[in-house]
This record gives C-alpha cells, sequence and structure tokens, in this order.
C-alpha cells in the first residue's frame, strides 16, 4: 500500500528521464552509425572484434538505461553483469575451437573442386550415324 510520504523513483534519485532517454536514443544512433561505418572498412579479422566491442557497448547502455540497472539494486547489474560475462566467455571458447580446425575438406578430396568432377565436356565432333539395319537373313538351302 502506498502512502503519500513514500518517494517515487523518480524523487528519489532525482532523474530527468526524458533527457536521459533522448541522450541514450543519441548515443545508440552514434554507435549505430559507426558499426555501419566498420563494416565498409576492412579490418581483417579485427572486423568481429570491432562489431562485438560496438554492439557491447549498445547493449550495456540498453540495459543500463531503459531496463533500469543503473537505479536498481547493485545486485541486479551483477546478475546482467554475469550474464555478459559468460557470452564472453562462451564466445572465446567458440573462436578458440574454430581456430584450431583445418579447412575442412572430405576425406577423399582429391584437390579438384565439384564443378570440376561433373560429367565432362563434350568435344564438338559430329553426331554418329544412325544405326545401319540388320542384315537380311540367308536364304534357306535345300
Amino acid at each position: 500500500m502506498s502512502t503519500s510520504t513514500e518517494h517515487t523513483q523518480d524523487q528519489a534519485h532525482g532523474n530527468d528521464h526524458e533527457g536521459t532517454y533522448l541522450r541514450t536514443l543519441v548515443a545508440l544512433l552514434c554507435l549505430t552509425i559507426v558499426t555501419v561505418a566498420a563494416s565498409y572498412v576492412d579490418f581483417g579479422s579485427g572486423n568481429i572484434v570491432i562489431a562485438l566491442t560496438i554492439a557491447s557497448i549498445k547493449a550495456s547502455l540498453v540495459a543500463l538505461f531503459f531496463m533500469h540497472l543503473r537505479y536498481e539494486k547493485p545486485v541486479n547489474g551483477i546478475i546482467a553483469m554475469a550474464g555478459f560475462l559468460f557470452l564472453g566467455i562462451f564466445l572465446m571458447f567458440c573462436f578458440i575451437d574454430f581456430d584450431t580446425r583445418d579447412a575442412l575438406r572430405p576425406v577423399n578430396w582429391n584437390g579438384k573442386m565439384p564443378m570440376d568432377i561433373a560429367a565432362p565436356v563434350q568435344s564438338a565432333a559430329p553426331a554418329p550415324a544412325a544405326v545401319p539395319p540388320a542384315p537380311a537373313p540367308a536364304p534357306a538351302q535345300k
């Protein structure tokens, strides 16, 4: 039951949510522009690292301000950060596993691509002649 002496979340923290949401929106839009711009530049294998870093920053902004984790109890923030930690660990294991593999090739691969193994190309030889008629049976002897 609520009484008039209780403070609402806005009064207790003295926050201007509209301004916070607007600044968060602008930051997310700027980070989206940076993500798109970075996708056009070839950093080699660094493209994945850059994209994941920008995505992590954007996810942190959403979690802190839109999900109100900044104003919640610290244990909720710890639980959210534990999720990011485990995501990072799982991604790290995927990258380690991927780096240890050779190029995927079938065991019976002979160095030719499947299109090379397909039916051989026929030369422009003339079409075979029609099959000659069968010889007439020999006349019967008496």
